[in-house]
């Protein structure tokens, strides 16, 4: 039986490429922290829609030349995911990759140059990211998380607002991001050791890696404290403790936790725990503005 040859380009495999459910929880934080922590701004801003246009485009250039980068380490950890050269041919998947960051460039450069001057550091950073930064321990894991965090900060930093207020968002997502990293580097540990990669769990081992885990758990926890303390309300207070639930239940999948499938689970819950901290924004912004 003859392989099938990658198509030219191929829409469903582009979707995937791309990762769309992240893109579209990028827009969705992005738009809550516009509407909910800032004043004066609508749906319907076209300011905003750009800006938050270009950072999906950003986002989704960085996910390509990931998995342009990692397509051999993907046949090893999840061949049925497999897009690029498989799906859709690999001189395809750098075209788009080139017009995503040079659309999103050009989009940030419009709004003002200092957009358009993160935009390009930050389409660089995922570049060197993918072609180095991912493979050695830890750093690659802040790059990613700090790159989290400034898809909120950036709201603040264009329309100038609310900075300590959303700059701590940015914060949270920051931790989650950076915990949720450290997770898929677990879930990917076989495959990037078949291939020279020198991530924390490789040259760490698992079990060092979880204690490493709690240690930055323990810290996002007692974060958390601290803001709703700065805030000075009992409201997000009590709401902040419910979120600890989901903390603590983490905690314990990840003591369990031995398989791929086990800490593929766990990160796919990071990703509950960060939605469900920036839903807080639909909550409580009201409660929020009084104290900044």
């Amino acid at each position: 039986m003859t392989q099938q040859l990658p198509k030219n380009f191929s829409f469903p495999g582009f979707v995937k490429l791309i990762r769309i459910q992240n893109l579209l929880i990028i827009v969705f934080t992005q738009y809550l922290t516009a509407l909910f922590l800032l004043e004066g701004i609508r749906v319907f801003n076209l300011e905003l829609f750009l800006l938050s246009l270009s950072t999906v485009f950003l986002a989704a250039a960085g996910y390509i030349i990931n998995d342009y980068y990692d397509v051999k380490i993907d046949y090893i950890n999840k061949p049925e995911k497999v897009i690029v050269g498989k799906v859709i041919k690999r001189r395809v998947v750098l075209f788009w990759h080139s017009f995503l960051n040079f659309a999103a460039i050009i989009i940030g450069t419009f709004l003002d140059w200092k957009i358009g001057a993160i935009h390009f550091i930050a389409a660089f950073m995922l570049w060197l990211y993918s072609n180095q930064l991912k493979r050695l321990p830890l750093i690659g894991n802040l790059i990613v998380a700090a790159l989290t965090g400034l898809s909120i900060s950036i709201i603040s930093l264009y329309f100038g607002q609310r900075p300590v207020l959303v700059h701590i968002y940015a914060l949270f997502a920051f931790a989650i991001s950076l915990i949720r990293e450290i997770v898929k580097d677990m879930e990917d540990w076989k495959g990037d050791a078949n291939f020279g990669c020198k991530t924390l769990p490789i040259i760490w081992g698992i079990r060092k890696t979880k204690l490493l885990l709690y240690v930055l758990i323990s810290g996002f926890y007692f974060l958390i404290f601290y803001m709703t303390q700065f805030l000075e309300n009992d409201i997000l207070y009590f709401y902040f403790s419910g979120l600890t639930l989901f903390v603590i239940y983490f905690i314990h999948k990840l003591s369990l936790a031995d398989t791929v499938k086990h800490y593929h689970f766990l990160s796919n819950f990071c990703k509950v725990i960060m939605l469900s901290g920036i839903l807080s924004m639909l909550f409580f912004s009201e409660v929020l503005y009084s104290f900044f």
